[in-house]
């Protein structure tokens, strides 16, 4: 590919571990320079040796120069289980929130939001009250993205495992069944084809794994 139509993708959240695994396939996709933003010095050497270039930025105070030269946003971080709910809402709402604003002051071209299945009406779900913190964060966030003017797709994974990529899921606008689950590196796959899949733009899509390839399902769509 020409080197001048390379886009230079920023993954905010690169060290978690579906981050790492989106960080790792744009590194090895030569339409893409993949930067990494983490927020300790010592996450640096991670994203060197998967083929990034990282950059430091906290989501809990400023992280702007993260977005210099910056085509494409996948915002992968998470305050992660356990974290508390002060954590979760500066990290899954405030700090996205941050992020999607930082997207727009700089023109980015696509902001692709890893959420949760369900985050579109938490209303219809079953919450204890860690987890109702935890989707409002992602209901708000993403809400806030539909509502930037920014180009973007928010994906929605049921219940996340560590098991191997399958390549093969189910993927609707609002799937009717949400029993399931899907693996990081699934997850980490769509995330990566939906940067050139347009039909995915101003669209969110709730995922689990199944029996059809990712891309034939997402192109469906």
């Amino acid at each position: 590919m020409d080197m001048k139509n390379k886009k230079n993708v920023l993954v905010i959240g690169a060290n978690g571990t579906t981050g790492k695994m989106v960080i790792d396939k744009l590194a090895r996709n030569s339409a893409y320079y993949a930067k990494g933003m983490v927020r300790k010095e010592e996450q640096k050497e991670t994203m060197e040796k998967l083929g990034a270039l990282p950059v430091l930025g906290n989501l809990e105070t400023d992280f702007s120069d993260a977005f210099e030269e910056v085509d494409i946003v996948i915002f992968a971080a998470g305050a992660g289980g356990g974290s508390g709910a002060d954590k979760t809402k500066a990290i899954d709402k405030e700090g996205a929130i941050k992020a999607i604003d930082l997207a727009k002051e700089h023109g980015v071209e696509k902001f692709i939001m890893l959420s949760a299945i369900g985050a579109g009406k938490p209303s219809e779900l079953d919450l204890d009250e860690a987890m109702e913190v935890y989707y409002d964060a992602k209901h708000t966030a993403d809400a806030h993205l539909e509502n930037s003017g920014l180009t973007y797709t928010i994906v929605r994974p049921g219940l996340l495992t560590d098991d191997e990529a399958t390549g093969k899921i189910r993927a609707s606008e609002r799937l009717q069944d949400r029993d399931g689950e899907i693996t990081r590196a699934d997850v980490a796959e769509v995330l990566v084809q939906a940067i050139e899949l347009d039909n995915l733009n101003h669209k969110a899509i709730e995922i689990l794994n199944e029996r059809t390839e990712i891309k034939t399902s997402l192109i469906r769509l």
